[in-house]
């Protein structure tokens, strides 16, 4: 005669079958509703914006040699008392390139660009720039 346990919910083998089952045919709708959410979330984010954290904020202090005069040492002084652009860029970054004719566009329409090249040789920035604007 079976136990009252083993009667009422099938016998005591049964239940890590029911779980592997369970695990097994579970795992993969779990998974699809997790990016089913994901990707609807993504549907309602704009493609467009791109946050930075540097908005509205005061330029750090630092000292950097000019790319055109080595001798030359700029600070955050020189390029205090009028709205500018301030673009971080390196020979070597593939979106740098991407968006420097809109840069050169826009310095074409009068906006004040400021580039600061980041970790990059001297000689390979110069020759960007001749060659690129």
């Amino acid at each position: 005669m079976p136990s009252q346990n083993e009667s009422e919910s099938g016998t005591l083998e049964e239940k890590p079958v029911q779980f592997r089952r369970l695990l097994l045919f579970g795992s993969p709708f779990i998974l699809f509703l997790a990016m089913s959410w994901f990707l609807l979330q993504g549907l309602f984010n704009d493609p467009q914006y791109l946050p930075s954290a540097r908005i509205d904020k005061p330029l750090p202090t630092f000292q950097l040699p000019s790319l055109h005069n080595v001798k030359q040492t700029l600070t955050e002084k020189d390029f205090t008392g009028e709205p500018a652009l301030l673009n971080v860029w390196a020979t070597w970054c593939p979106s740098c390139r991407v968006e420097h004719g809109m840069l050169n566009q826009l310095a074409e329409q009068g906006v004040v660009i400021y580039g600061l090249n980041y970790k990059d040789d001297t000689k390979s920035a110069r020759h960007y720039l001749k060659t690129l604007g």
